[in-house]
């Protein structure tokens, strides 16, 4: 039975991820888990700490989904935190990874999905992001997940682990309580209105981004274990499938599905500090190389609605 390890278990990625390893002998580690979790062995801890990630490599998984971060809008207006959490951590990790790798005389060599992000990349952006378009992240955040990628590959070059880095679309409609993501509302101005709750809209509904459902996720992240990463040729950080959309049209897909009176709990609520962090965000792109691998996401934000409505919607 191949063993996995989920570092950010207790989110909601890791919590879906781990109900769908039903064959697996899975191990879920974060700072906390929500009651009623996902099963699988439960370790609670702080990812920056580097004798629990020591302890954690001692363990030997074969697989190791690595989705623990502080998220977006934290990590801007918490530096040290930002770096610690989302960058030193990964350092660490692969550093206690190589010494299993050679105390096994190099016959360990694990599996490593790390959860990237489109912030990697920065404006000016082209009308469409190409597999060729350069990292110039323009946020704390962008800049920490790119410098994992740069670890991930530079370890896999050297045989210590096979890893591969998938930059994720926005996930929408996340379930649950918002967070503190710059990006949590392009969830919110759908999951409340579902909820008969009203949702602030911080940016114009002008802004276009890209985005993909929770159940695609746990689909990139289970595709790309199972991904025989020479085809990748060394360039081992994906581009994702998700669908491009403006807020306009997130609402219209809203109102399509629920109707005005669910429309007319979005308000307007200009905030300066998260529109700043989104004007530095990807658009569009054309992943043409994750496509060709077999990676798939929805075609449209109707899909991703519903998907929410059969996924997590609680009356």
């Amino acid at each position: 039975m191949t063993t996995v390890l989920i570092l950010g278990g207790g989110g909601m990625i890791g919590q879906k991820l781990a109900r769908s390893l039903t064959t697996s002998d899975v191990t879920l580690f974060d700072i906390a888990f929500p009651p009623d979790g996902a099963p699988g062995q439960q370790i609670t801890g702080n990812i920056a700490d580097p004798a629990t990630v020591q302890a954690l490599a001692a363990r030997r998984p074969d697989v190791i989904y690595h989705l623990a971060a502080i998220v977006s809008g934290q990590a801007e207006t918490d530096f040290e935190m930002g770096w610690d959490i989302n960058m030193m951590a990964m350092w660490h990790l692969l550093n206690a990874l190589k010494a299993e790798h050679d105390a096994s005389n190099g016959i360990y060599v694990p599996k490593i999905v790390f959860t990237s992000s489109i912030a990697v990349f920065g404006a000016p952006f082209p009308e469409k992001i190409d597999d060729d378009f350069l990292t110039a992240p323009q946020t704390s955040y962008g800049a920490q997940k790119a410098g994992c990628e740069l670890m991930v590959s530079d370890f896999s070059r050297k045989g210590f682990v096979d890893g591969i880095s998938l930059r994720l679309p926005t996930i929408c409609v996340r379930p649950g309580a918002p967070n503190a993501a710059a990006s949590g509302f392009f969830s919110g101005i759908i999951r409340e209105p579902l909820n008969g709750v009203q949702a602030p809209l911080p940016v114009p509904d002008t802004v276009r981004h890209w985005h993909a459902s929770p159940r695609a996720a746990v689909g990139f992240l289970r595709k790309a274990a199972q991904l025989d990463t020479e085809v990748l040729q060394g360039r081992r950080a994906l581009n994702l499938p998700g669908i491009s959309v403006t807020v306009a049209q997130q609402i219209e897909a809203l109102r399509r599905v629920a109707g005005q009176d669910a429309v007319n709990l979005i308000q307007p609520a200009p905030d300066d500090a998260i529109m700043a962090i989104v004007r530095g965000w990807p658009q569009d792109f054309a992943p043409h190389r994750a496509q060709a691998l077999g990676f798939e996401a929805e075609d449209s934000f109707d899909e991703i609605i519903k998907v929410y409505l059969e996924d997590d919607f609680q009356k």
